[in-house]
C-alpha cells in the first residue's frame, strides 16, 4: 500500500520537528561547551546524533511506502541559556511537546485505518516515554542542586558518562 498524501504531509512536517529537535540539541551543546561543561556537552551531542536518528527513520520509512520526502526550513533554535537548569527546563518542555506531536500523529493514523504507521510509531512513542524520563530526572536532579557549583560540576560529570 502507498502512503496516503495526508499521512506523508504529517510526516514530512515530523522530520522538521526531529530535525529542529537535532538543532535545539546542537546548540545546547555548542553553548555548553563555551562555559567548559564538557559532560553536559556531550549529553547534548548525544541526544543532537539521536534526533537525527529519529528523523531518518521517518525519512526511511516514507521512501519504503512510495511516498515523496519533502524538506523544509529547519527554524533557528536559541543559542544561549542562562544555566544547565533552564536548559534541561526546556528540554523537557520540548520533548513534552514532541510527544504530543507523536500522539497527533499516532491519532492521525489510526484514523486512516494505517496499520503500517501505527506500527512505526509505536517505537515512536515508547521512545517518547524515555526520552521524557530522561529529561525529568536530569532537571529534578538540578532543582535540588540549585546554584551549588560542586553539584553542576557532579553533574556534568554524570553527564559526560552518557554513551
Amino acid at each position: 500500500m502507498v502512503i496516503s498524501d495526508k499521512i506523508r504531509k504529517a510526516i514530512n512536517k515530523q522530520i522538521n520537528a526531529e530535525m529542529y529537535s537535532a538543532y535545539l540539541y546542537l546548540a545546547m551543546a555548542a553553548h555548553f561547551e563555551t562555559k567548559n561543561l564538557l559532560g553536559a556537552a556531550n549529553w547534548f551531542k548525544i541526544q543532537f546524533k539521536e534526533e537525527n536518528t529519529h528523523a531518518m527513520k521517518f525519512y526511511e520509512y516514507v521512501l519504503e511506502r512510495g511516498g515523496k520526502v519533502e524538506l523544509a526550513d529547519i527554524e533557528a533554535p536559541k543559542s544561549e541559556w542562562k544555566s544547565l537548569q533552564e536548559a534541561f527546563a526546556e528540554v523537557y518542555a520540548h520533548e513534552l511537546k514532541v510527544t504530543g506531536l507523536i500522539n497527533d500523529l499516532m491519532k492521525l493514523a489510526k484514523s486512516d485505518n494505517d496499520y503500517a504507521t501505527e506500527s512505526l510509531l509505536k517505537w515512536f512513542v515508547d521512545e517518547q516515554i524515555e526520552e521524557e524520563a530522561n529529561a525529568s530526572i536530569i532537571l529534578n536532579k538540578l532543582k535540588m542542586i540549585k546554584d551549588s557549583a560542586n553539584g553542576i560540576l557532579m553533574l556534568d560529570h554524570e553527564l559526560g558518562e552518557r554513551k
